[in-house]
């Protein structure tokens, strides 16, 4: 197992945050690919994407810092996963309207 990188713990995550993070289509369509996915290498995200990992790479750091997402490093392979657990301990219900949004506009 890799290192994992700065996240906010689960009791600091913050709704308000959240929401901004995923005020954006491209963050809301990660998060919902890596929920369906579990866990992803970041550039393989960038791909189901159609971005460069250049373009991703800021709006993941969003999603991190905002509690989304949880992104650990094994070597040179960074992998990004949704931290369901702590979003539905959080705000039950918010990880499967975040998938209902996504289907909707899909």
């Amino acid at each position: 197992m890799g290192k994992y990188e700065d996240q906010p713990d689960r009791e600091a995550i913050r709704l308000v945050h959240v929401c901004r993070a995923l005020g954006d289509p491209l963050r809301l369509e990660a998060a919902a690919l890596l929920f369906e996915a579990g866990e992803l290498r970041c550039g393989d995200l960038a791909k189901s994407l159609g971005v460069p990992l250049s373009t991703l790479s800021p709006h993941l750091k969003t999603l991190r810092e905002a509690g989304v997402t949880s992104a650990r490093k094994e070597g040179t392979t960074r992998w990004s996963s949704l931290r369901v657990d702590d979003l539905n301990a959080r705000f039950p219900g918010l990880v499967t309207a975040l998938v209902a949004e996504r289907s909707d506009h899909s």
